[in-house]
């Protein structure tokens, strides 16, 4: 019973896992502002990997951000296509959920976790969390977004574990410097769609609504004032 599983909220990535929650495969691509040439024919790659039709699938994962407007659009217009298409459940998960599983499988159970992803503008998207010692991690602010110096200084944030890319950009925030090799710089969809998973059985609803935060860059000009003549 598979399921897909993608992020746009960053790099490119898909995931193929199986009923167990294994991957069956995998691709990404950090190729930044190309999310619309990359994602289907990565999407098709993944189930050729797989050798796997689309109508095998069962459920749709897909992340939903807080990531900037036209890059995380991709993803979810994809995703919602793909369960139309298919009579299949799309499920959305917050995409710094991603990178706050992954943590938990490498640190302690009751860490204290500060996930920082890229926003721009000197800005990060952030979200703080505390692994629960399963593999799992439980919310304790959710998505915010602000400059990475007000971060690092906002009193919630002392003494947590710092992972995502928003890491690696701000030295400011304290992040180790081994991020990268870790597998803690970019949402994972296969954590995603385990996270769906485990919060879909609990009856838990996942809507798919994106996490911008913020306006999009590009906004309609104003309306030109009528001359009276």
């Amino acid at each position: 019973m598979p399921v897909l599983a993608l992020d746009t909220s960053a790099a490119v990535a898909v995931a193929l896992l199986d009923d167990s929650g294994a991957v069956l495969a995998a691709r990404s691509d950090d190729q930044p502002r190309h999310h619309a040439e990359l994602l289907a024919p990565m999407v098709a790659a993944v189930l050729a990997d797989a050798d796997v039709g689309r109508s095998a699938l069962t459920s749709v994962v897909v992340g939903t951000g807080p990531a900037p407007f036209t890059g995380l659009r991709v993803g979810l217009v994809t995703a919602r296509t793909l369960g139309l298409a298919l009579g299949v459940p799309v499920r959305g998960v917050p995409s710094l959920d991603g990178v706050a599983v992954a943590a938990s499988r490498v640190l302690d159970a009751g860490s204290t976790v500060l996930v920082a992803t890229d926003a721009r503008r000197r800005e990060v998207y952030w979200s703080l969390y505390r692994t629960d010692g399963a593999g799992g991690v439980d919310v304790l602010v959710a998505p915010e977004v602000g400059a990475a110096d007000d971060v690092a200084a906002d009193e919630r944030t002392a003494g947590a574990v710092v992972v995502g890319r928003g890491g690696l950009l701000y030295p400011v925030l304290g992040a180790a410097d081994d991020l990268e090799d870790r597998g803690l710089v970019d949402p994972d969809p296969a954590a995603l769609a385990t996270l769906a998973a485990q919060r879909s059985a609990h009856g838990e609803e996942l809507p798919t609504t994106p996490l911008y935060l913020r306006r999009p860059d590009v906004t309609p000009a104003a309306s030109r004032k009528r001359v009276l003549g």
